[in-house]
């Protein structure tokens, strides 16, 4: 529904990115959808959802159970002039096409858009948070929205850029998260950070589906007179450092959030930024990390819940960091 007088719709996070999909399709021809059931099914979350009667087959393409096949087309697609857009029914599946997407997809401009995340029961070999996977290949750039807006503009921008894009959506949020996104071509720039609360006595990073469990935490830290400020990267790589660091320099202390298992997660790569500069000078208090267990996701739902950070424990680790500093 688009408020009166404004240009803002509310949408779900699953709409803005199909609102994105559309809009890029209308405005360059070059642009094209692959992957498993996107077309008469509309994709395993309702991206796609009407988009092969708009669009026709040629540009809403389905494809076989064949993640090698559907990143090999993409990149071949993208050498001869086209601008595709591959999704990967989960991301996990990208392990049959690391091949292609780390050897092959050098200097293309192409998107894999991949679902990823816990929280819908859907075990280990469909729940990983692999964004550590992608960021340590050069060339790759790599997006982790975590409300609407976000989700539209940064893959309009994803779409133009000339580099291959990995654009991870977390699947809880497809239809969990809402609010209101800009109408149109409203690109927001690749490597910029967002600060969507301020407080003088703790930052904390989060990414992804992270970033609400953050926000909702630090409402909960105000009322027991902590005030922190939330950094949501957006985008891994490249990542905005400046943001990044100016925030924890005001505050001192900094809590890294990740749905991802702790070792060799990317918030270690933050962490280690932090470290080696003279932001480590204004550290009241030791880094702190709160992670995924070192274990595959569970099917269970009350395990899968306990292997990952919820907002009690953002809350329970932003307060002893605070307090015992």
């Amino acid at each position: 529904m688009t408020a009166a007088g404004t240009d803002v719709e509310t949408m779900t996070f699953a709409e803005a990115i199909r609102a994105a999909l559309t809009e890029a399709m209308e405005a360059d021809e070059r642009v094209f959808v692959l992957g498993e059931d996107i077309g008469v099914y509309g994709g395993a979350f309702g991206v796609t959802t009407g988009m092969l009667d708009r669009f026709g087959e040629e540009r809403i393409r389905d494809t076989p159970i064949a993640e090698e096949a559907i990143m090999g087309a993409a990149v071949g697609a993208a050498l001869c002039g086209m601008r595709p857009v591959a999704e990967m029914q989960f991301s996990d599946f990208t392990a049959h096409a690391m091949d292609q997407l780390v050897n092959r997809a050098v200097s293309v401009p192409l998107v894999v858009r991949l679902p990823f995340g816990s929280g819908t029961g859907a075990a280990a070999q469909h729940s990983q948070s692999q964004e550590a996977w992608y960021a340590h290949t050069p060339g790759l750039k790599v997006v982790m929205p975590s409300n609407p807006a976000d989700a539209k503009g940064l893959l309009h921008s994803a779409i133009r850029d000339p580099n291959p894009v990995v654009f991870m959506e977390h699947k809880v949020l497809y239809r969990s998260a809402s609010g209101p996104v800009p109408a149109g071509d409203a690109g927001i720039p690749l490597g910029v950070a967002a600060v969507p609360r301020e407080g003088g006595h703790l930052t904390i990073v989060a990414t992804g589906i992270m970033v609400s469990r953050a926000l909702a935490a630090a409402e909960e830290l105000a009322a027991q007179g902590i005030e922190a400020t939330v950094v949501d990267p957006r985008t891994l790589k490249p990542l905005d450092d400046a943001t990044i660091l100016e925030r924890v320099r005001a505050t001192g202390r900094v809590l890294l959030v990740q749905e991802a298992p702790r070792s060799g997660g990317f918030m270690a790569e933050i962490a280690a930024r932090i470290t080696e500069s003279d932001t480590i000078f204004y550290l009241l208090a030791p880094i702190r990390r709160l992670s995924g267990l070192d274990a595959p996701i569970p099917y269970n739902p009350d395990l899968e819940k306990a292997s990952v950070p919820q907002v009690p424990d953002i809350v329970q680790a932003g307060r002893t960091l605070v307090r015992e500093s």
